[in-house]
């Protein structure tokens, strides 16, 4: 086992957490948890996306966000972009990375982007190019790398093609993502395998959703082979618009207390995040899908 000392936490939860949910989310609100998840000690929170806000309502106010913020000089504020026109958005703002995405299956490309992989890629290489001349970073996401719930079980072989392709245009880390959820610890280590053979895996990072209640299994996979970046939601927030059935992402909280349990270091303040997902939560009208923010609400030892 490879099992980093460190870890980087990424925090998707208010784009990728927030981006599914139905009941509208002001700005300020928007605002005060990404202002109260920096309080906690996350260190990269991805803010906001760029996207058509015909298909992701929930985005529409992202600039006024960017702007509206106050930044912490330890946090990187970062932006999903779908396109040249969505980095330019971001560029206005001052986001301090941006993201792209594609994904492993051919009809998951068409359902989420109206393009196949080839031109999502393409589109990629543009964002990349304009984000070099402006001296942006650029993180490159995959989306279905286990699975897709229109194609089924992904080959690795396919996942490991994408993820050099973002690399070589220029992303300087890639994030797979099981986008259903649907993975399991061998699955997953069969994927990072394949991935890993053109990629340094210090260059990786895992995205899980927890549909199947795998994602802390995924993940403690992932780190025995050394894999040190992770994304996560606060509250456990989230699901894809664009696969039905879902759920949210693996638990911010949850994966702080399984790092803390390893005795990997992470940086985050525990009690104060779980606070924070409890208060989203209850805006939200329910529990927090983390196990260790209901545990410790409880006072359970």
């Amino acid at each position: 086992m490879n099992v980093p000392k460190k870890v980087r936490l990424v925090e998707v939860g208010p784009r990728d957490g927030l981006q599914n949910e139905q009941q509208a989310i002001d700005t300020g609100t928007k605002i005060q948890l990404i202002e109260q998840l920096a309080a906690a000690g996350l260190g990269y929170i991805e803010a906001g996306a760029f996207v058509n806000p015909k298909w992701v309502p929930q985005m529409a106010g992202s600039a006024e966000v960017f702007e509206q913020l106050k930044r912490a000089e330890h946090v990187t504020y970062a932006a999903l972009v779908p396109n040249l026109q969505g980095f330019e958005r971001a560029l206005a703002v001052n986001a301090s990375e941006v993201a792209v995405f594609c994904a492993a299956s051919e009809a998951f490309t068409q359902k989420n982007t109206n393009c196949s992989i080839e031109e999502s890629l393409q589109r990629a290489a543009a964002v990349i190019d304009a984000a070099t001349t402006a001296g942006i970073k650029v993180r490159g996401y995959i989306s279905c790398v286990v699975g897709c719930p229109y194609e089924g079980a992904i080959d690795p072989a396919q996942v490991a093609y994408v993820a050099k392709r973002l690399f070589d245009l220029g992303c300087y880390e890639i994030s797979l993502g099981d986008t259903v959820g649907v993975g399991t610890p061998i699955a997953v280590s069969q994927m990072l395998a394949a991935v890993s053979d053109n990629i340094p895996m210090d260059k990786l990072a895992v995205h899980f959703h927890d549909t199947y209640g795998q994602a802390l299994a995924n993940i403690l996979a992932a780190l025995q082979l050394g894999v040190a970046v992770i994304d996560s939601s606060v509250a456990g927030l989230g699901g894809c618009p664009y696969a039905k059935g879902a759920s949210g992402n693996v638990a911010t909280e949850d994966v702080v207390y399984l790092l803390d349990g390893m005795g990997i270091e992470h940086g985050i303040d525990l009690p104060q995040l779980a606070s924070t997902g409890r208060w989203i939560s209850a805006l939200l009208g329910r529990a927090p899908a983390s196990k260790v923010a209901q545990a410790l609400a409880a006072d359970i030892k």
